[in-house]
């Protein structure tokens, strides 16, 4: 993601804004929400609401009240209330709409337990921050190696370190139930701090942990998409397409999140079709569907005794002659309603030459004629008897 001010420069780093990743009007983070009303004035009398929402790493964001009326704007860097200590993060929202993503989220912002903004981060705050960020990644490896010495079937997949050091949470991927008690005595020794270990779905994880998609665009999980809704192999098959897992699954290994963004218009479309198991009775045998196209309207049916001949029918056909074969008069044959069709494409193909008429090579440079051509010269006999000669 970027937005407009964060051209990519050479060195792979933000060109417009300078803030290396940290986009200070949060218009290339993981599921960003636009402030449309940032530009429009409060009615008079009206106070400023005093939530905010706050962003920590990757997709985490949470939401903190400021009882002291700080002049707070997206993009800056605050202290927030953690238990213990404190922690340090971005602000992503301000003003009404935090109230609407308070209420999608079901926080209640009138309770007194909502953790609370300390203040604006200072240097010092951002310093240890930015040192506790670098060490995640030789974290992370170590505690992959506990793991693995203790025989753990588990895949600690993120770490993320409190603002001011003193915490970290180990996210973990697991099929079954992992007794990690002498895991965490092990990393509480080696890295000396506390020890938060969540366990989160593979779904949630790719969502974290962000990358691109089979469509070369970024996962939805990590930019838009909150809820994740079960998908089964039903939304593929009411799509028409091919039941195979490497195609179907996503980067988390489960099944893709946006076969079900289709599939509403596929049922509805659908409703005209009869059911795809269902023979046509004719004079001249039974047939069976093979193939269907579900938004031009067309249906396959071949015989049962030639499965080679393939006639297309349109849905309505097919419909009349159900309905004639529910009233025992069968129709002769599918090759009279498939030549109705055919009579009616071809009506309808009309074919325009775009180039007007032109030949393809016409662009070719002609070749140079070589005039008119020499006449063989007759042998000279004589010289060849003067040789053998």
């Amino acid at each position: 993601m970027g937005c407009s001010s964060c051209a990519t420069g050479k060195d792979g780093l933000p060109r417009g804004c300078k803030n290396n990743g940290t986009c200070g009007t949060d218009g290339c983070n993981k599921l960003t929400v636009f402030d449309w009303l940032s530009n429009m004035a409060l009615p008079a009398g009206e106070e400023r609401f005093d939530c905010v929402e706050v962003r920590f790493k990757n997709s985490r964001k949470e939401y903190f009240r400021n009882p002291d009326n700080l002049t707070l704007s997206i993009g800056d860097v605050v202290a927030t209330e953690a238990a213990p200590g404190h922690d340090v993060g971005i602000v992503t929202l301000t003003g009404e709409l935090v109230k609407v993503q308070m209420k999608k989220r079901k926080v209640d912002w009138n309770e007194e337990t909502l953790p609370k903004v300390y203040r604006k981060a200072s240097q010092k705050d951002i310093n240890i921050w930015h040192d506790s960020r670098d060490k995640e990644p030789a974290v992370q490896k170590k505690s992959r190696e506990l793991a693995l010495a203790l025989g753990l079937q588990m895949k600690l997949s993120d770490v993320e370190f409190q603002g001011d050091g003193s915490k970290a949470t180990f996210y973990y991927t697991a099929e079954e139930r992992v007794d990690f008690r002498q895991l965490i005595k092990d990393m509480a020794r080696e890295f000396g701090i506390r020890i938060e270990m969540r366990q989160i779905g593979y779904r949630q994880e790719a969502a974290r942990l962000g990358g691109i998609g089979s469509c070369g665009r970024e996962l939805c999980c990590s930019t838009w998409l909150t809820d994740f809704r079960s998908v089964n192999t039903a939304s593929a098959r009411y799509q028409q397409l091919s039941l195979n897992p490497q195609k179907l699954a996503g980067q988390c290994g489960k099944l893709k999140c946006c076969l079900n963004y289709e599939l509403d218009a596929y049922l509805d479309a659908l409703k005209e079709f009869p059911e795809q198991d269902v023979k046509l009775k004719t004079q001249k045998g039974l047939a069976a569907c093979q193939k269907i196209d579900i938004f031009k309207g067309l249906m396959w049916f071949c015989y049962l005794d030639e499965p080679s001949a393939w006639h297309k029918l349109t849905v309505q056909q097919v419909n009349e002659i159900i309905d004639l074969s529910k009233k025992r008069k069968p129709v002769a044959s599918l090759e009279e309603y498939a030549a109705e069709l055919l009579e009616d494409d071809q009506k309808d193909a009309t074919y325009e030459n775009v180039v007007g008429q032109d030949s393809l090579t016409r662009f070719d440079k002609p070749k140079k004629g070589r005039g008119k051509k020499r006449k063989k010269r007759p042998r000279n006999n004589n010289r060849k008897k003067s040789k053998n000669g």
